[in-house]
């Protein structure tokens, strides 16, 4: 009705084409302006909207906003009322709105945050500065004209501002969009200044920086509820390649007292600005090491490619001051079409190095180019035709090449080699290489077969001590993963002894011969090998990540949490992230907790793009999204990872969790049965899962803990 009354009352102005938007307030209109033939979006408010506000107060209100005259707030060209309606028209927006920009879940560049946080913020003190509130800053009221953000919306916002003194609802009208809300508005407080705006200003720099708001309910009364009881989930846990003071400063836009607030939202974004001026001169030493390309085409020659790759990641990301995208990040673009630019703004680095590699017989053909992501020149390049035995050299002239484009500085102690030989057999590197690659899967097929590779590594060289680590590696992941299954420790304990006899200084060896400990029994032992791991190589990603699950299963949270975030910088990994969560939330930490289920669920993502199969991911996939208040999704994830692998223990226990997050009492104890049943025979991890919390003190729980 109301559509068609638009149209007939306005018709000597405006040729209605069709309703293009609605909101909680107005209706949206594509129209043709006849008197200046051009097209505009003309706002209806809703009757009940109208009919509150008055027509009298609302072309009063509206005439302030159409006084602001500023390159970053969408322009006022008419308002008015017809037949009983009241309208307001201004420019159509062609390029779309602020939302529309953001892909869900998508993570922008930090530069690109500050200049649109910058003309934002402009747009703001210009209307503050003539007293004017928005009270319903958000995505979808930032339009792009002529590709420039300008606020949308002052006028129905500015002229729903209830007098001071008035409730916050009259007939059952509310203010703001709720993920937007400031801690004032949510507890109806009606003295509303501009430290409201900049505190949805922040969220909104929040969503923009992390990909999500900062904060998410299943209801809109909990929603509001955490805007002004609950900490911010930290920024850094989420994106933490953020510098930060980029934290602090959102952190401060973002608190519950406005006294506590930057004194205007133009001191929020120069704020912003200057946090992030150490970020430039970081990115300008970060890179990102692509998938090596396989031009000889030979299907075994793929994991060659990809172990080159990921032994220049490990060694670059051993350089002080220089920062590297994990290889999840980094292999997950394998195969796209896409500019280099565009792959170095998602990974947030400044330097993309890709290659490819080409094999006949002995000789080796290896092509690097070192790109610069802010202008697209080449840095460096180089070209080698080498053998196959000089394959360490080449990998070790690469890593010292890429460090010196980047002006990387290296202490004089660490001046030598980058990389070393760890065997004289390049026979035995390769098929060390291909261990490497089975055992980043959790598969029990996909373990032995890292363990059949180390074995016939250390066949042709005896005296290869990284191989003998990864035979007892693989077995210590088998014993990590399906504890219930005969696992030879036996073979473990002589590998990893062995790998300390070659080498008692290898930091992979003291990791082996802690996961062996553990499989043993020997935790007093294990951790004291972790640790000597750990101080040998602190970026050795299995030395903190093992030593934080044994942690875990002793129900040591904090130190676990430390262990796990610690593992992360190391290396970034969906599992890693996913027991920090856990941690946290064991811990009753529930914003590290929060801040820590979103990074996972990023990590995960980029990790089932790699390994769309692997179904241990896809269940620690929907047990985030559940914790996230994601239910639905949730539940499909757990579908799927049944479906992929449904006599799997672990992908058994990780659904059992999340039935137990949902209440489904019955069902959990059921699922959990059957994990035991299936060979998850960890108990100590069940004692002390939270995810279990619902069911601790239940018989059948008690009977799983404590059988017989």
């Amino acid at each position: 009705m109301v559509d068609q009354m638009i149209g007939h009352v306005i018709a000597d102005r405006y040729a209605v084409d069709q309703r293009i938007g609605e909101g909680a307030a107005a209706t949206v209109y594509l129209a043709r302006d006849l008197r200046h033939e051009r097209l505009v979006a003309v706002k209806v408010l809703r009757p009940e909207i109208a009919a509150w506000l008055g027509s009298d107060r609302f072309l009063r209100e509206i005439r302030i906003i159409a006084s602001i005259a500023h390159p970053h707030v969408v322009p006022l060209f008419d308002s008015g009322e017809a037949g009983g309606l009241l309208y307001y028209v201004m420019p159509y927006a062609q390029d779309g709105s602020l939302r529309a920009h953001m892909d869900r879940g998508r993570q922008l560049p930090l530069d690109e945050t500050m200049r649109l946080v910058s003309d934002i913020a402009e747009g703001l003190e210009s209307a503050h500065r003539h007293n004017v509130i928005h009270r319903d800053i958000k995505p979808e009221n930032i339009l792009f004209l002529e590709g420039h953000p300008a606020l949308s919306d002052f006028g129905v916002a500015h002229a729903m501002q209830p007098p001071p003194g008035t409730p916050r609802t009259e007939g059952g009208l509310a203010f703001g969009t709720p993920a937007y809300m400031s801690p004032e508005v949510c507890a109806g407080e009606t003295d509303i200044g501009p430290p409201s705006d900049q505190y949805s200003l922040a969220c909104i720099t929040y969503e923009l920086l992390t990909g999500t708001p900062p904060f998410t309910a299943a209801t809109t009364r909990a929603l509001l509820a955490r805007h002004v009881h609950d900490a911010v989930p930290p920024l850094t846990t989420v994106r933490p390649d953020l510098p930060p003071a980029v934290s602090t400063v959102v952190n401060r836009g973002l608190a519950k007292s406005p006294a506590d607030r930057f004194p205007t939202v133009r001191a929020f974004a120069e704020a912003l600005a200057t946090a992030a001026e150490g970020q430039e001169a970081a990115a300008a030493r970060s890179v990102a090491v692509l998938p090596f390309v396989n031009l000889g085409g030979l299907p075994d020659d793929d994991a060659f490619c990809d172990g080159i790759a990921e032994e220049l990641i490990s060694t670059l990301s051993r350089i002080e001051g220089l920062r590297v995208a994990s290889r999840t990040s980094a292999f997950v673009l394998r195969g796209r079409d896409k500019d280099l630019r565009a792959i170095a703004a998602q990974l947030h680095v400044g330097s993309v190095l890709e290659g490819s590699l080409r094999r006949s017989g002995d000789r080796l053909r290896i092509a690097v180019q070192l790109i610069n992501a802010g202008d697209g020149y080449l840095l460096w390049s180089e070209r080698y035709d080498r053998e196959m035995a000089d394959v360490f050299a080449i990998q070790d002239e690469i890593a010292q090449s890429v460090a010196r484009s980047l002006r990387v500085l290296f202490r004089p102690e660490s001046e030598g080699p980058l990389t070393r030989a760890p065997t004289r057999d390049v026979r035995a590197y390769e098929y060390y290489l291909r261990g490497r690659q089975y055992l980043r899967q959790t598969r029990r097929k996909s373990l032995d077969f890292a363990r059949e590779m180390f074995q016939r590594a250390v066949a042709i060289d005896p005296h290869f001590a990284l191989a003998w680590a990864g035979v007892a590696e693989a077995i210590g992941y088998f014993k990590m993963y399906y504890p219930d299954l005969p696992a030879d420790l036996a073979l473990a304990d002589e590998a990893s002894r062995r790998a300390l006899t070659e080498n008692p200084e290898l930091a992979e060896g003291h990791t082996a011969r802690g996961f062996t400990q553990w499989g043993l029994k020997d935790e007093a032992a294990a951790i004291v090998s972790f640790e000597t791991a750990a101080r040998l190589d602190p970026h050795q990603f299995q030395a903190l990540y093992v030593h934080a699950r044994l942690r875990f299963q002793r129900g040591e949270m904090a130190e676990a949490a430390r262990l796990f975030e610690a593992a992360t910088r190391a290396e970034e990994d969906y599992q890693a992230r996913f027991f920090a969560a856990q941690s946290y939330a064991a811990l009753g930490h529930s914003a590290e907790a929060e801040a820590a289920y979103r990074r996972a669920l990023h990590v995960v993502a980029d990790h089932l793009e790699l390994n769309p199969d692997d179904a241990r991911a896809a269940t620690m996939r929907a047990v985030s999204l559940c914790r996230l208040g994601r239910k639905a999704e949730g539940l499909e994830w757990a579908e799927r990872a049944r479906a992929i692998d449904p006599g799997d223990a672990g992908v058994l226990y990780n659904v059992a969790c999340l039935y137990a997050l949902e209440g489904q009492t019955d069902l959990a104890l059921t699922c959990l049965e059957e994990t035991v049943r299936a060979g998850f025979g960890s108990r100590g991890w069940i004692a002390h899962d939270p995810d279990l919390e619902s069911l601790r003190g239940h018989p059948r729980f008690e009977t799983l803990l404590w059988p017989g």
